[in-house]
Formats: C-alpha cells, structure tokens, sequence
C-alpha cells in the first residue's frame, strides 16, 4: 500500500476531509468531523483505523500486521502496517469499515446532512 493510494481512497469517499489537528505530520481522515483514519506523512508504513472491538481481535490474531492502535484506544483502533501480511484489498476493506462505523455513530442530523451530499 502506497499513501497515495490511501489518500485517493479515503477522500473520495463522501463528506470526508484532511486535516492535521495533532501535527504537521499526521493525516487525519475525518467524516463528518470525526476520525476514522490516520497516517504519519514522513513515515507512512501504516494506518490507525476505527474497528469493531470483536473484529479487531480477530484480525490481530489472524495478522501480524494488525496490532492495536498505536497511541489510541487499544480497543477501539488498531494500526495496519502496509506490506506485510494485510494485502491492500484488506486494508481498503478495513477502511471502509472504519468510515462505516463512524458514520453509524453519527447523530441522525449529521447522518441526514451526509446522506444529503
């Protein structure tokens, strides 16, 4: 997986945008303002995303290159390094879960003004 790649498949989703609220390293993907990837621009060999507690047990089990989240909720996030044993399919899959999950847990107004773009 190349961070371009990622980019293009992060932001052609609909009402996400970049943003850089940590640093001027870290890429944030949001929807709807809130997180559901991100990656570190000077070194991206991986991507934080949002995943299903149970999920996410499953896949660090089953990957070596899915751990839990570096410097994020342990239960919540896990990071995904690129070119190991996730092929890029899966880590495009697993974005797309990220981006699902938080969008069902948006409020219903921030759903409708989604649904509306």
């Amino acid at each position: 997986m190349h961070i371009e790649q990622l980019r293009d498949y992060c932001i052609a989703k609909k009402g996400v945008e970049e943003t850089f609220p940590f640093d001027n390293d870290t890429l944030v993907f949001k929807v709807m303002g809130k997180m559901f990837a991100l990656t570190s621009l000077s070194k991206p060999v991986s991507v934080n995303l949002k995943c299903d507690p149970e999920k996410a047990i499953e896949l660090r089990a089953s990957f070596g290159a899915i751990i839990p989240g570096y410097h994020m909720s342990k239960v919540h996030w896990n990071t995904v390094n690129f070119n190991e044993d996730a092929s890029d399919a899966l880590i495009l899959e697993l974005v797309d879960h990220s981006y699902q999950l938080v969008v069902s847990s948006l409020t219903k107004k921030l759903q409708q003004e989604l649904n509306s773009l």
